[in-house]
Parts: C-alpha cells; sequence; structure tokens
C-alpha cells in the first residue's frame, strides 16, 4: 500500500484595523473595566455594540454602561483549549446577556466540568491583570451568585482612546494531497515534473488536480513536462516572511513550464530582481536533498513570444 503523504500547514498574518467611534470606546471601556452597550431608537441594549442597527440600519451612537455581571443563555464545553483561546485548561464557551443588555456576549467560562454549567447560571467578568483595550481584557467569566452591581453610568468618554487594533489571524491544519498530487510530489524528490492530461480536451495540468478544472473528467495520464519554461508574470517582494531566510527584494512568479497548460508559481533568482520579465525562459534549481525546485533561473535563451504564453496568464 502506498504512503498516504500529509503535513501540518500554517496560514498566519496579523489583520490591522482602525476603531470608529463605538469599537473604540467599547475597547477602551474594557481596558478601563467599563463594559458598554449602544442604545438602538427602539430601547434595546446591543452589547458587544455595533455602528448600524441590524434591523433598521440605522447609526447609533448613545453608549450606555451594563453591568459586569449577566446570565448565561446558552453554552458550550471544549474539553480541549487550542492555541490562542483564552483559557489553557477545559472550558465552556458562552453566550452571557449581561445586567441591563438586550443581546448576548460570546466568551469563556472557567468552571471545573460541564456539569457544572447550565443555561440560566449567574456569571461575572473576571478582569485580565494587565489590560490594552482588547477583548481579551475580559479574561473569560466566572459563576458568581451574588446581587447585581450599581453602575456608574459611564457615557463612553475616556482619555486616550483605543483608535486600532492589530488581531492575529492564524489556520492550523493537515493537508493530505490525494492521488494526483502525491504522484506529482513524489516525482519532485526525482526531480522530475509530471502533470496529467484531460482526456476530453487534452490539456496538461501541472500540478495535477486529479480532474480537470474545464471539462470536469478524472484525469490520470501522466506527462511529463519542463524541466524549462516561460515566465507568464511575476511580482517583486519587499516584505520579509516570517521563517523565510531569503533577503528582500526578491520574485515570486508563475511559470509555464515546456509542456504544460497551467502555470505553477516559484521564486525566481541567478538575475537582478529589476531585470526579471514576461517571457524569460528559466529552468529549475535544486539544492542537494531537496524536493522540490529551491528557485529559477535564467536558461540564456531568447525570451519567449507572447503569443505562446498569452492564454495561461
Amino acid at each position: 500500500m502506498p504512503e498516504v503523504l500529509k503535513a501540518p500547514l500554517v496560514v498566519e498574518f496579523p489583520f490591522t484595523r482602525s476603531l470608529g467611534p463605538v469599537q473604540s470606546a467599547f475597547l477602551t471601556g474594557l481596558r478601563e473595566r467599563v463594559v458598554l452597550g449602544v442604545k438602538t431608537a427602539d430601547g434595546r441594549t446591543l452589547v458587544p455594540p455595533v455602528e448600524y442597527d441590524p434591523v433598521t440600519a440605522e447609526d447609533l451612537s448613545e453608549l450606555v454602561e451594563v453591568a459586569p455581571t449577566g446570565t448565561v443563555t446558552t453554552w458550550a464545553w471544549n474539553h480541549e483549549p487550542r492555541r490562542g483561546q483564552p483559557l489553557d485548561t477545559p472550558f465552556a464557551w458562552v453566550l452571557v446577556q449581561l445586567d441591563g443588555a438586550d443581546t448576548a456576549l460570546l466568551h469563556a467560562l472557567d468552571t471545573p466540568g460541564p456539569d457544572a454549567v447550565r443555561t440560566g447560571m449567574r456569571v461575572r467578568v473576571r478582569w485580565a491583570a494587565q489590560r490594552t483595550g482588547a477583548i481579551t481584557d475580559i479574561a473569560c467569566f466566572e459563576p458568581y451568585d451574588g446581587d447585581r452591581p450599581e453602575t456608574a453610568g459611564h457615557d463612553g468618554r475616556f482619555e486616550d482612546m483605543v483608535t486600532g487594533i492589530v488581531a492575529p489571524a492564524r489556520l492550523d491544519y493537515v493537508y493530505s494531497p490525494g492521488r494526483a498530487q502525491s504522484a506529482y510530489i513524489n516525482s519532485l524528490s526525482s526531480r522530475r515534473t509530471v502533470g496529467e492530461r484531460c482526456p476530453s480536451c487534452r490539456k496538461v495540468y501541472v500540478p495535477p488536480r486529479g480532474a480537470c478544472p474545464t471539462c470536469g473528467v478524472a484525469t490520470s495520464e501522466q506527462v511529463e513536462v519542463g524541466p524549462s519554461g516561460t515566465v507568464t508574470t511575476y511580482c517583486i517582494v519587499n516584505i520579509k516572511a516570517r521563517n523565510l531566510d531569503i533577503e528582500v527584494p526578491y520574485v515570486y512568479g508563475h511559470i509555464a513550464l515546456d509542456g504544460a497548460d497551467l502555470a505553477l508559481h516559484g521564486r525566481i533568482g541567478g538575475i537582478p530582481y529589476d531585470q526579471v520579465r514576461m517571457g524569460l525562459r528559466v529552468e529549475p534549481v535544486w539544492t542537494e536533498g531537496g524536493r522540490y525546485p529551491d528557485h529559477y533561473r535564467p536558461t540564456g535563451e531568447p525570451d519567449a513570444e507572447y503569443d505562446s504564453y498569452k492564454e495561461l496568464l
């Protein structure tokens, strides 16, 4: 039985956004241990606050303070917390309708087990020791059986308002390439590039997908392509990526290997970045023990005519 290929992959980037007056006041309030909602024209108080009424689409701006205590309206047990979640021990995800609010806030509830959670239970905010103006200033919720605390009626005006946030976005997953791409990956380990031909339109796809994206029929006929190819388009990268030991600027391009009807992407080296061009003829460069080309370099051939690759742009 052939080996089933799989590999852990991570997609991660920081997402930076500016805040409008409502979100700015809400997050600044959390920094100051104040929970704010926004009042709608029909008298409802929305927490978390939004800038537009979800029913009427009217602008909303009247901020009101609600209590840091509330009632669980629904919940789900998280038996295996993941990286970046509020707690590193099992906890409950809960929707909490804070006292004075008409909508519920999603957060974590620190409790010993699922038997200790129930709809209708009373909880309160546990504030983070260090607060910066983010939803994580609420460390979590915790069970509470006391009275509803009095609020000061804060109007949402603070000094040194939070005006923007940086939220890290990350996706961890395990990728299994399947039959077609496994054959492609295995061929690269022997310094060959193999695609698959559609039995209907006869186009050769590299990397293969197991089916023709145009005709929708399965592909199985393997075709070796390259090794040389043509740069169809490219970009100059000026921002250094984390965990990638390549000095900027460098060029990343789409390369149509000879015999292929789909351009693959790869780094282009061996030439000053400002001399890379559409139509440039390139060949793969392999490193010792590498399972795929490290980069592509010019072959020294004349540039390809535009008409020979225009359909692959």
